[in-house]
C-alpha cells in the first residue's frame, strides 16, 4: 500500500528496504535482486544509515513489512511495495496492472502478503526444505548444452544403428523395399489427384530418389550430423536437418520404424530445434538463455510420456496391472530381455507385486514434481531416472531410456549440473551460481555522492543491456504459437485417453490432422496390455522336405542355450518384428511373407540381418515356420543343461512354401506381399 508521506531526500533509483534479519526475506530479496538487476537498490533494515537518510519511516515499521521508497520519494510497503520492485522487469509489469487497476486483486494480494510475513520463519524452512539454498531464478544454459550433446549422441545411436540395417529392411532386395513403397504411394497420390500436399501426407526425401545409395547416404548425413552436433557447432540447423533426415528414414521403414520412441525421438529433436541458439557455437557462457516456453514444452513432453504411461496401463482393463502381478510374466516375455531379467524373473510375487507399485507411484506422482520448485523437480528427476535405469538393466529398449534419462536432465539447473560435470563445462554453471550470490548494497550518503557512475554521466554499467553482446535467440512469435498448438492438441489426445468426449473447434481437429504424419506431436503407453505368454517364431529351411534347418536370429531366442544380451542403443528391428509377429498370423503380417520370400532367394542384404546362414551355398528349396512356447529355465536346469530357456512345440506358424512348387499358396503369399509393398 501507497504511504500519504513522502521522503524530503528522494534516492535516485528505487530503494527496496527489507529485514535482515528475516533468512526469509534475505532469499526472496535475493531472489528478486536477479529479476530487477541494476534497476532497483536493495538494503537490510538494520543498517544505521537508514535512520538518518529517511527519518520519514519509522524503523520498527521497515522490520515488519517491506518497503519500497521511490525515485520521487513515494512510500509503498507489503505487496504494493514487492510489485512495484518487481515491475521494474518489464516482464513482471502484468501483476502491478492487475493490484492497480482490480481492487479484489489487491485485497488479496495484501492479504497474502499479511499471511506470509506472520509466518516467516515456517515458510522460510519450507521454502528451504522445496527450493533448496538459492532462491534465485533458475539458468539453464549449461543443462541446454548436456541436453543437446546427449540429444546428438542418441541421434549418433539411432543413425547408426539404422545405417547397419536399412539396406536389409528397406533396400531393393530388402524385406519392404523403400522404391516399391514409394511407386505404390505415388501411384495413389496419382489417383487421388494430391499434388504437392503428398510431401506433407508422406514426409520422406525418398520421394526425390528411393535407392540403396540413397538410403545409405540418409544415414550417413544423419551421423555425419548427429557427431558435429555433439561437438557443439551450429546446433540449430543441425537438429533440423537431423528431423527432417530421421522423419524421411521413419516414414519409408513402415513397419520397421513405427515404435513409440522413434516417435518421441522425433518430438524431442523438434522441440530442440527451438531450444538451440541460432549461433555458430553451442557454449553455457556465449549463449544467449535457453526459451523457458521451449524449455517448459520440454517438460510437459516429459511430463506426458510418464504420465499417459501410467494411466494406460489402468485405463486398459488389463487384470495383471490392476492386481499388480505383470512383472510376472514381464520379464521373460518383453521382446528382448537381458540376462539380468533372467535372474529377477524368479523373485518372490511379493517382490514383483512391490515392484509394479513402485512402477505406478512413479509414473502416476513424480511426473507432477515436474513442474514444482527447484528441490521437488530435483526429487522428481532421481526418482525418473531410476526407473529408467530399472528398465534398462532388464530389458532392451533402444535408446528410449537414454533419450528419457536426457529429457530428465532438463529438470536439473545449472547450479546442479555445475556440481556434477567436469570443470571444463562447469563455467555457465558457476556464472549462475556466482550471480546468484552477489548482494547488492544501498549507498546512503547523499544522492549527490551515491548514484552510480552511469548516473552521474560516467561509464555504463557492464551488466547494463546495452552493454552486451547481441545475441540471437528464438522470438517469442514463433515459440509461443507453437505452445499454443502443442498444448492444445496435446490435451485434446490425453482427453481421448481418458475417453472424454468434449466439442473441440474443428480447427484444432484440422491442424492435428495435417501435423500429425509429421510424427511430431504424439501420446504416449508402453505396455497398456500385458503380453503373458511368449511366443516365437522359429523359421526353418529345407532342400528336401525332410530335413530342416533353423535360421538363428541375432539377438531373440532360437536356441535354448542363447543367453540374453545387452543390445541397446542398437534395436535390431527384424527381431523386433519377429517378437509382434508371433502375436497373430502371418496373414495379419505381410511383411513376414516377403522376408521369407527374400530367405528363398537368398538376398544378402536380408541374410545380413541374421545370426548365422544355415545354407551358405545356395538358398533352400522350402521354408516353413513353427511357432513355440518360451519360458525361463530355474537354477537347476541351467546348471545342468546350460539351457537359459525352454520351450514347447505350439504348432504350425507358417506352412511349406516354395519358390518352385506349391504354387497356390506361393501366388497367395507373393499377392499378400505385393500388396503391401
Amino acid at each position: 500500500m501507497k504511504s500519504t508521506v513522502r521522503v524530503a531526500a528522494p534516492p535516485g533509483k528505487p530503494l527496496l528496504i527489507y529485514d535482515g534479519d528475516c533468512s526469509f526475506c534475505e532469499r526472496w530479496v535475493g531472489r528478486w535482486r536477479r529479476l530487477t538487476g541494476p534497476a532497483i537498490t536493495d538494503v537490510p533494515a538494520q543498517d544505521a544509515r537508514l535512520a538518518a537518510r529517511f527519518p520519514e519511516v519509522p524503523r520498527e515499521q521497515m522490520t515488519t513489512a517491506v518497503h519500497l521508497i521511490a525515485s520521487d520519494g513515494s512510500i509503498f510497503s507489503g505487496a504494493e511495495a514487492v510489485l512495484r520492485a518487481l515491475a521494474q522487469r518489464p516482464q513482471e509489469r502484468w501483476l502491478l496492472d492487475w493490484y492497480e487497476h482490480s481492487p479484489p486483486f489487491a485485497r488479496v494480494a495484501e492479504a497474502l502478503y499479511g499471511l506470509v510475513a506472520g509466518h516467516r520463519t515456517f515458510l522460510s524452512a519450507l521454502t528451504r526444505a522445496a527450493c533448496g539454498e538459492h532462491l534465485g531464478p533458475a539458468t539453464y544454459s549449461l543443462t541446454r548444452v548436456v541436453f543437446l550433446r546427449a540429444l546428438g549422441l542418441i541421434y549418433l545411436a539411432a543413425f547408426l544403428s539404422l545405417w547397419v540395417q536399412i539396406i536389409g529392411l528397406v533396400g531393393a532386395d530388402g524385406i519392404l523395399p523403400a522404391k516399391l513403397t514409394m511407386a505404390g504411394v505415388r501411384q495413389q497420390m496419382e489417383a487421388a489427384g494430391i499434388g504437392a500436399d503428398r510431401y506433407r501426407m508422406v514426409p520422406t526425401l525418398c520421394w526425390f530418389n528411393a535407392s540403396d545409395r540413397c538410403l545409405e547416404v540418409q544415414c550417413a548425413a544423419g551421423t555425419f550430423l548427429a557427431a558435429v552436433l555433439v561437438f557443439g557447432l551450429a546446433p540449430a540447423p543441425c537438429l533440423f536437418l537431423l528431423w527432417i533426415i530421421y522423419l524421411s528414414l521413419v516414414t519409408v521403414g513402415r513397419d520397421f520404424l513405427g515404435f513409440q520412441w522413434d516417435n518421441l525421438l522425433l518430438e524431442a529433436g523438434w522441440l530442440a530445434i527451438f531450444l538451440a541458439p541460432l549461433q555458430l557455437r553451442l557454449s553455457g557462457s556465449h549463449c544467449p538463455p535457453p526459451s523457458r516456453v521451449v524449455l517448459w514444452l520440454l517438460w510437459w513432453l516429459l511430463f506426458r510420456l510418464m504420465f499417459e504411461s501410467g494411466c494406460v496401463k489402468l485405463l486398459s482393463g488389463d487384470p495383471v496391472w490392476r492386481n499388480l502381478t505383470a512383472l510376472k510374466y514381464h520379464y521373460e516375455t518383453q521382446p528382448l530381455p537381458t540376462w539380468i531379467a533372467w535372474y529377477a524373473n524368479p523373485l518372490p510375487m511379493w517382490t514383483q507385486k512391490l515392484s509394479v507399485a513402485f512402477m505406478f507411484c512413479i509414473e502416476l506422482g513424480p511426473p507432477f514434481l515436474i513442474f514444482a520448485p527447484r528441490r521437488l523437480r530435483q526429487f522428481g528427476c532421481l526418482v525418473l531416472i531410476t526407473l529408467q535405469v530399472l528398465i534398462f538393466l532388464t530389458g532392451n529398449y533402444c535408446f528410449f531410456n537414454l533419450l528419457t534419462m536426457a529429457l530428465c536432465l532438463l529438470l536439473l539447473d545449472d547450479v546442479v549440473l555445475q556440481r556434477l560435470l567436469p570443470a571444463r563445462w562447469r563455467s555457465a554453471g558457476e556464472r549462475a551460481k556466482e550471480e546468484e550470490s552477489i548482494a547488492t548494497t544501498a549507498d546512503l550518503a547523499p544522492p549527490a555522492v551515491t548514484e552510480p557512475l552511469a548516473q552521474e554521466g560516467g561509464a555504463e554499467p557492464a551488466n547494463s543491456p546495452s552493454s552486451q553482446p547481441r545475441q540471437h535467440t528464438w522470438p517469442g512469435l514463433v515459440t509461443v504459437p507453437l505452445a499454443c498448438v502443442i498444448l492444445l492438441v496435446s490435451l485434446m489426445q490425453i482427453c481421448a485417453m481418458f475417453r472424454l468426449r468434449l466439442p473441440w473447434p474443428r480447427a484444432l481437429v484440422t491442424v492435428y490432422a495435417t501435423l500429425a504424419p509429421l510424427r511430431s506431436l504424439n501420446s504416449y503407453g508402453l505396455f497398456a496390455v500385458m503380453t503373458t505368454t511368449r511366443a516365437e517364431i522359429i523359421i526353418e529351411g529345407s532342400d528336401d522336405s525332410v530335413t530342416w534347418l533353423p535360421y538363428e536370429f541375432k539377438y531373440k531366442p532360437g536356441d535354448v542355450r542363447w543367453r540374453p544380451h545387452f543390445v541397446a542403443p542398437h534395436q535390431p528391428r527384424l527381431d523386433w518384428q519377429m517378437w509382434f509377429a508371433a502375436l497373430g498370423t502371418y496373414q495379419q503380417n505381410p511383411w513376414f511373407i516377403n522376408f521369407c520370400v527374400r530367405l528363398l532367394e537368398g538376398s544378402p542384404p536380408a541374410l545380413v540381418l541374421l545370426k548365422q546362414n544355415p545354407f551358405p551355398k545356395a538358398p533352400p528349396r522350402y521354408l516353413r515356420a513353427r511357432a513355440y512356447d518360451y519360458h525361463f529355465t530355474d537354477w537347476a536346469t541351467r546348471r545342468k543343461t546350460g539351457a537359459w530357456w525352454r520351450r514347447t512345440e505350439k504348432g504350425e506358424y507358417l506352412p511349406v512354401i516354395s519358390l518352385r512348387g506349391r504354387t497356390g499358396l506361393n501366388a497367395q503369399a507373393s499377392s499378400e506381399g505385393t500388396a503391401h509393398q
